[in-house]
C-alpha cells in the first residue's frame, strides 16, 4: 500500500479472496533470517505490490512511514505496537521504570519497589544534567558511561571519569524559549557497572528474547535460548577508552583488529546456565535466573499503560541482561528490532527456531486453543498474572521444581512439544477451521 491514501487490508485468510487464492499472505520488508522463516513456511505466500496481506514483518521505518494510512482487520497482524518506543528507547525506558518504581513503593511497600532496582543510576543529558552533576560529584572518581538516545547497535557509546569529556553537553543546557527551536540529541548518562561477572577474564552480556501478544492484559512469553555475547579483549579498569573491551555488541567486536570469526564469542544460554550451577550451585543460578525474570515482568508491567495496545500488534523484543560479580541481573536495554542476521551456523539455526516459534505462537493458522502454556521454544510468563507450572518434576535443566512456568537456559524439547501440539497443517484444513469459526 501506498503512503498517501488509506490502505484496506481486508479478505479473510484467503476464504473469502476475490481471486479464490487459499493461502496466508506476508509482506516482509527485511532481508534477513525473517524472510527464510517465512518463505519455508507451508500453506504461506508472500504478498505481491498493493495486494492484501494477512502478516506484515517490517521494519520500524515502514512503520513509522505508514501506520497512519493503514485500516487493518482484525484478523491481521503485524510486528510492532505502535509506540514501542517506550520500552526500548533508552531515556523513556528509564523514565518509565522510575514512575513504575514510585509507584509501587507508594501502593504497596518500599519493599516491592526495590524489584525495581535492576537498572543502574541514570540521567538524560541534557535536561537532567544538574541532577546528575550533583549524583556525579557525590560518587567521584567512578566510571560513568554515555549512550545516545536513538542509536544502537554500540554507535557513539563512551566511558568517562572527568567532567571535562562531556562539557559540551553542559553547553547544550539550553533556555525554555530556545527548546522548540534547537534540536538537541539526548543522551543518558549511566553509572557504569564496574564489576561486571568475568568468565575467562572477559565481560559479557546476555540477549534473551520475549514476545509480548498483548499489553491489555498482559501476556507474554519468554524464549528458553539465548546466548551471551562476550567482548575481545581481557576486561580492566586500567582503561577505559577500549571499546572492544567494555562494550559486547557484536557488531562493534566484528572490527576489532584482531577479531576471528571463528573463534568462540558467544555461549548459549544454556551452557552458561550450565557452567554458573557447576561454579555457584544450583540454588544461587535458580535465583539469579529469577530474579531475571522479574526484570521481564517488570520492565513490561512498566509500559502497560502508555503502549497503545492493538490487537493486531504482538512484538519480540531482545532484552540485553549484565550479570556482575555478586550475580546481580542488571538490565542494559530493550531491543525492538533485534538483530535477526546470523554470526555463525548455530546462531542462524536458534534464531531459525525462535522466529518459526514466533509464528507458532502468533497462530495466524488457528491450530492452537489459546490455553497453552507452552508452544515450541516459548513458556508462557505471565497471562494477566503470573503463570504457574502446571507439573511438579524437577524442570529440564535439573534444578528443583518451582512455580514460575520459565525455563531460560533450559534443554528445548521443541520439535517434540510442537509435533505432539501441532497436527500436521494443510492449507485446506486452516481454510476449514477458519470456516467454521466465521460461521
Amino acid at each position: 500500500g501506498g503512503v498517501n491514501q488509506e490502505v484496506h487490508l481486508g479478505g479473510f485468510y484467503g476464504v473469502n479472496r476475490k481471486d479464490g487464492g487459499k493461502c496466508l499472505r506476508y509482506m516482509c520488508n527485511t532481508a534477513n533470517i525473517v524472510l527464510d522463516v517465512l518463505q519455508q513456511r507451508p500453506g504461506w505466500v508472500e504478498a505481491k505490490e498493493n495486494e492484501e496481506w494477512d502478516l506484515n514483518w517490517c521494519d520500524l521505518a515502514w512503520m513509522k512511514d505508514n501506520l497512519d494510512f493503514l485500516y487493518m482487520e482484525e484478523h491481521v497482524r503485524i510486528n510492532h505496537f505502535q509506540n514501542q518506543y517506550e520500552l526500548c528507547r533508552k531515556n523513556l525506558m528509564v523514565k518509565n521504570l522510575k514512575r513504575h518504581r514510585k509507584t509501587l513503593e507508594k501502593e504497596f511497600s518500599r519493599v516491592e519497589a526495590s524489584k525495581c532496582d535492576f537498572f543502574p543510576c541514570t540521567f538524560v543529558l541534557p535536561s537532567e544534567y544538574h541532577l546528575f552533576l550533583e549524583e556525579f560529584k557525590r560518587t567521584l572518581g567512578s566510571t560513568w558511561i554515555m549512550k545516545p538516545v536513538r542509536k544502537s547497535q554500540g554507535k557513539g557509546i563512551f566511558l568517562f571519569r572527568k567532567l571535562k569529556d562531556i562539557m559540551e553537553f553542559k553547553k547544550e543546557v539550553i533556555s525554555d524559549e530556545e527548546k522548540d527551536t534547537v534540536q538537541v540529541e539526548n543522551f543518558v548518562a549511566q553509572c557504569y557497572i564496574e564489576n561486571p561477572y568475568l568468565i575467562n577474564g572477559r565481560k559479557f552480556d546476555l540477549r534473551v528474547y520475549v514476545l509480548v501478544t498483548s499489553f491489555v492484559p498482559l501476556k507474554a512469553w519468554l524464549y528458553r535460548e539465548g546466548f551471551a555475547r562476550f567482548s575481545n579483549t581481557p576486561y580492566s579498569l586500567s582503561t577505559i577508552d577500549d571499546k572492544y573491551m567494555h562494550l559486547t555488541n557484536v557488531s562493534i567486536q566484528k572490527t576489532a583488529p584482531d577479531y576471528d570469526p571463528e573463534s568462540v564469542r558467544k555461549w548459549t544460554i544454556q551452557q552458561l546456565r550450565r557452567y554458573l550451577t557447576a561454579k555457584h550451585g544450583r540454588e544461587s543460578v535458580r535465583r539469579l535466573f529469577e530474579e531475571i525474570d522479574n526484570i521481564f515482568v517488570f520492565s513490561l508491567q512498566s509500559v502497560q499503560k502508555v503502549i497503545i495496545n492493538d490487537k493486531q500488534s504482538f512484538e519480540l523484543y531482545g532484552y540485553d541482561i549484565l550479570l556482575d560479580r555478586d550475580l546481580k541481573p542488571w538490565l542494559l536495554e530493550v531491543n525492538s528490532s533485534p538483530s535477526y542476521m546470523a554470526s555463525c551456523r548455530e546462531d542462524y539455526q536458534m534464531k531459525f527456531r525462535l522466529l518459526e516459534d514466533t509464528l507458532n505462537v502468533v497462530d495466524m493458522e488457528r491450530r492452537l486453543t489459546g490455553k497453552e502454556k507452552r508452544v515450541g521454544g516459548f513458556d508462557l510468563m505471565w497471562n494477566g498474572g503470573p503463570v504457574n507450572r502446571d507439573d511438579l518434576i524437577p524442570a529440564t535443566c535439573g534444578t528443583p521444581s518451582f512455580p514460575a512456568n520459565t525455563h531460560l537456559g533450559c534443554v528445548n524439547d521443541r520439535e517434540t512439544q510442537l509435533h505432539q501440539l501441532l497436527k500436521p497443517v494443510t492449507t485446506k484444513r486452516v481454510r476449514d477451521n477458519l470456516h467454521e469459526k466465521d460461521q
